[in-house]
This record gives C-alpha cells, structure tokens and sequence, in this order.
C-alpha cells in the first residue's frame, strides 16, 4: 500500500508554487582556485553551528517555532551560519510531504525567511539518513548505488523542488546530501552496523546484505546528488556530508582489512570520495579521529586537519569541517576533557586555515546528557568561544 502510494506520487506530483529562478541572485559563499572560499570575491572563513533540528521540529508540531530564539541568540554570538536537517529523519515523517507538499514547503518556506530576516546562513542537509529515503522507497540501502532505483528517483525529485525553491534565498549558503553515509562503506562487520529497524516510523521490516553500502555506491550517490543540484543551481557550492574517513577507509575499500591508512592514503580517500560536481569536501572531526592513525598512537588535530587542507588544495574543492566538539559524559571523560579537546578542535581549526566548520550541537535536548549546547546549560561557554573566533577571524579581514 505504502509502496503503490509513493509511485504513484513520483509520477503525478507536480512542483509545488515556488518563486521563480533569478540568475541575478547574490551568491553567499563560492569555491575559487584551489579550494579557496571566497565571498563577495575575498577569501572568507568562519565557525558556525549545527541546529539540526531547528526546521524538522514544525515536522512534529507545526506551530513550534521555537528556533526562532534560537536564531536570535544566535545573531546576538555572531555566528553566522547553521548547519540542518532539512527533511524527515523517519519516512512516517514524509507524510506531509507525500500528502500535502505545499504544507510542507509553507512550513519550510516560514523558517527559511526567519533566517533571512536574521541573516543567518543556511546549510540544508537534504537526505539526512542514509536509511531513510531507500526504506520510503521500499529498496534496500544499497539503492544508492543504482542511477535508475527509486530511491535517486526520488532523491532527483526532493533535490528538485528544495533548490528550485530556495537557490534564490540570500541565506541560502551551500546544499548538502546527507549525514555520515561514508562511514558505513565497506565494513567487514557491517551485519552488526545495518540500519534501525523501526517499522512503526516506516523502515522496512528486515535488513540483509542488500543494506550494506561500498565505497562506490557512496561515491554513486554523491555524484547523482550533486548533479540533481546542478541541473538547477549551478553556483552554490555543494557537499557531500560525508565524515573524517575511518582510519582504514582506504584499506577497507581495497581490502576489507583494518590496517591503518597512511597520510597520502587519507588525501587520496577524501578527494574520491567527493566526486564532481560537488565542490565542497566535508569532513567531521571529534576526539576519536586523532587516535591509532597512521601507525601511531596519537596524531595531532592540526595534522589531520593540514592534511584535510592539502586535499582542498589539491583538488581545488572547499573544505567544510560540517561538525566538530567534544561529548562531556562520564563515558568520554567528563567535563574537563571536554573543554580541553574543544579548545584544542577549534584552535586546531584556526590554525590550519579551515574556511568553514560548525560545532555540534545546538538547542537539542534529546541530547542533552552529553552534548548539547544552549545559552542556559553548562556548556554555553562553547557560544562564547565559537563568538571569539569568529570575532578574531574578522579581525584577520576573513569576514
């Protein structure tokens, strides 16, 4: 039934009303020679956050406009762009969509504007979990990795109207594909890493090993995504969402074995693992990224980061650190260990010259035990360091 519903959908539905396309609209952020971010030609760098929740949660409720204080603190720190969901996490949560898109897009349409209103730049994720669009779709995961599935039918379709929409927003910064999905490729444990099962929030009802995902069918992806964008917009950059590539990915790609990647190895990982069009290389960094690479114990957040930098350079794409920071719970060392793996994470970031990054996370009470940052909790000191950065990186005449 679900099934026979969304073909259906696929076929008949048409685009949404929408503000027409304006080749005269003024572009936030652009890539420039070797992977230089540039605005309003200049070379640009700042740290922002991710409010992942901040337009998914009218999903739930949608009167709930609470991100607007959110953005409002936001402005009064200077941060100047977020980093979202911007989709459902569950298919259930497609509904609206499939059922009544332009409800759904007046409810994206009011948080877009409040960001404008604010001037807060936006970086939407389109396809948040890798899971999601393949399970709506009634496919397995590996679907991403076929051109002609339904699930990058479907994929084209979404990316379609999304930037159709809002490629003309003056916050509109950069489009992304998903979270993370690098990071399930080409796991010789992947049986004990397929996706939830949840079939009342509409997975499927079992996984197998048509779930497990490859080197190349993220690159698959990666690729339709981006030329699903550049069918329409052809000037904001574009990303792929992807992680810090294990420190084995290289090794797993060819071999399936766990030995650690050398530093050429990890350059080489990340420029195929972001394939044109997408110009943007992502990346996301935490405590666990600096341990056991490169046949040491201890490798420094500078080091991963420089060598993050020389594949920007390199392939002449951006660099997009998409989340960073530091899990205070007792099960990650407490507090104190946070704070001095948070102040190394963005000095590191800061020195190594990253253009763009966004800490994890903001306003997400889900989170709370462990991560999450808001003005009245115990970690809103991480605003007041993501403020002095920016503020330092103007000063530098980078903003």
């Amino acid at each position: 039934m679900l099934m026979t519903g969304l073909v259906c959908f696929l076929i008949t539905a048409s685009p949404v009303d929408s503000p027409p396309p304006s080749s005269t609209a003024q572009v936030p952020i652009t890539i420039g020679e070797k992977g230089v971010v540039l605005r309003d030609g200049k070379p640009y760098r700042a740290v922002g956050i991710n409010y992942f929740s901040a337009f998914s949660r009218m999903l739930v409720k949608a009167d709930d406009t609470s991100y607007e204080a959110g953005l409002d603190e936001l402005v009064k720190r200077g941060i100047p762009f977020i980093r979202f969901m911007a989709c459902p996490f569950w298919p259930k949560e497609y509904d609206l969509y499939k059922t009544d898109p332009a409800a759904y897009f007046r409810l994206m349409d009011v948080f877009v504007k409040a960001a404008e209103q604010r001037n807060i730049g936006l970086i939407p994720s389109l396809c948040w979990y890798d899971a999601t669009v393949p399970d709506l779709m009634d496919e397995p995961r590996s679907a991403w990795g076929d051109p002609n599935s339904k699930t990058i039918a479907f994929m084209r379709q979404y990316v379609s109207e999304v930037v159709t929409r809002y490629m003309n927003s003056p916050a509109l910064w950069a489009w992304e594909l998903g979270n993370e999905y690098s990071l399930g490729a080409d796991l010789p444990n992947a049986a004990q890493f397929r996706p939830w099962v949840v079939p009342n929030l509409g997975t499927r009802a079992e996984r197998g090993p048509g779930d497990d995902l490859t080197h190349d069918m993220v690159v698959a992806a990666c690729r339709e995504f981006g030329n699903a964008v550049r069918q329409i917009d052809k000037v904001h950059p574009v990303t792929t969402g992807n992680s810090l590539p294990r420190n084995s990915a290289e090794h797993l790609r060819r071999e399936h074995a766990w030995a650690q990647d050398s530093r050429e190895e990890l350059v080489q990982n990340l420029v195929d693992i972001t394939p044109d069009p997408n110009n943007l290389i992502s990346v996301h960094v935490y405590p666990q990224e600096h341990e056991k690479r490169f046949e040491q114990p201890d490798t420094s957040y500078l080091e991963i980061l420089q060598l993050c930098m020389k594949a920007s350079a390199q392939s002449g794409k951006g660099l997009f650190v998409g989340e960073f920071g530091a899990a205070d719970d007792e099960k990650n060392g407490g507090p104190e260990k946070a704070r001095r793996e948070f102040t190394g994470l963005l000095a590191a970031i800061e020195e190594a010259g990253v253009p763009l990054s966004a800490l994890w996370v903001f306003d997400l009470p889900f989170q709370e035990s462990f991560v999450n940052v808001s003005p009245t909790n115990a970690r809103s000191w991480q605003l007041d360091e993501l403020e002095k950065a920016n503020r330092r990186l103007k000063e530098k005449g980078y903003q």
